[in-house]
């Protein structure tokens, strides 16, 4: 008899799918139907009754309504992506950069990976929350000292203004690089001292040996940490589009129209994660030819 052979590359793919197969069991058991639900009642007017939600057919207009009787969802939108565009390129490179001196050889370097690691475990839900109403997360030298007015004379305030808002949201991308410093890190030390070694020899600095060695072999990390980074911010504690559609839903019991609002940020994420696989597509085939 003879035995079937797969290839290497149908093993792999074999192992894949072993390994998400616990993932797709529990979304068709756990996540299907709520999805299903929320588009059913995005597109009718729901009315709470002693027997429950009594659905009318609407079509679009929990959908028109959201871009024209609505007059904070698109400019929470708006906030949204800004906040995002801004946040997630000083997260990477603050991870990247973190990940470089831990990944160094020197005493302690465990202490200081769980230190980097651990507003993962605190600073999250309800707890985040309260630190952020609280003030935590703003630096007191930004407003509690005028360093505006004293650097205004050097700097032009269009540029100075920005800056500082910048800076100010440093505490929150420590906060929130913690997982992205471990994927770095795991990624580096994937990389063959060897590699390293045949550049030296052949005179590459360490910036040519960064450029031409370490940033395209951790290009797949860049990748994923980027995905994370993007989804953690449209999802996270203090994003204003979460916090209205969860109001409109369990404050006002406006199932439909949040339902509506959630499809709707549903698409915008999914562009953004569009525009993002078709921006590493070509690296990530480079790298997937050199593997």
């Amino acid at each position: 008899m003879r035995k079937s052979k797969i290839s290497m590359r149908g093993r792999h793919i074999l192992e894949g799918y072993g390994f998400i197969s616990i993932w797709i069991i529990g979304f068709m058991l756990f996540m299907a139907y709520p999805l299903g639900q929320s588009l059913y009642y995005s597109l009718n007017h729901l009315t709470v009754t002693e027997k429950g939600l009594v659905a009318e057919f609407a079509g679009l207009t929990n959908y028109r309504a959201a871009f024209t009787t609505d007059v904070d969802f698109l400019p929470l939108l708006q906030k949204t992506m800004t906040t995002m565009l801004t946040q997630v390129p000083l997260i990477l490179i603050f991870a990247m950069f973190s990940a470089l001196l831990l990944n160094r050889n020197f005493k302690g370097r465990v202490i200081f990976r769980g230190i980097f690691f651990l507003p993962v475990i605190i600073a999250s839900g309800a707890i985040l929350r309260e630190l952020l109403e609280q003030g935590a997360a703003q630096l007191p030298i930004f407003y509690q000292y005028g360093l505006f007015g004293m650097l205004n004379d050097f700097i032009p305030g269009a540029v100075l203004g920005p800056l500082l808002k910048y800076a100010d949201s440093l505490t929150l991308v420590m906060w929130d690089a913690g997982v992205q410093i471990l994927i770095f890190i795991a990624g580096l030390q994937t990389i063959s001292p060897s590699l390293y070694e045949a550049a030296k020899c052949d005179g590459a600095t360490k910036w040519e040996a960064f450029w031409k060695i370490t940033f395209p072999m951790i290009m797949p990390m860049i990748f994923v940490n980027t995905l994370y980074s993007v989804v953690n911010s449209f999802t996270k504690t203090d994003n204003h589009i979460m916090n209205h559609i969860m109001n409109n839903v369990f404050k006002t019991n406006n199932y439909a129209y949040g339902s509506a609002m959630g499809w709707i940020y549903f698409i915008v994420i999914s562009i953004v994660l569009a525009v993002i696989f078709f921006l590493f597509r070509k690296s990530l085939l480079q790298t997937e030819g050199r593997a």
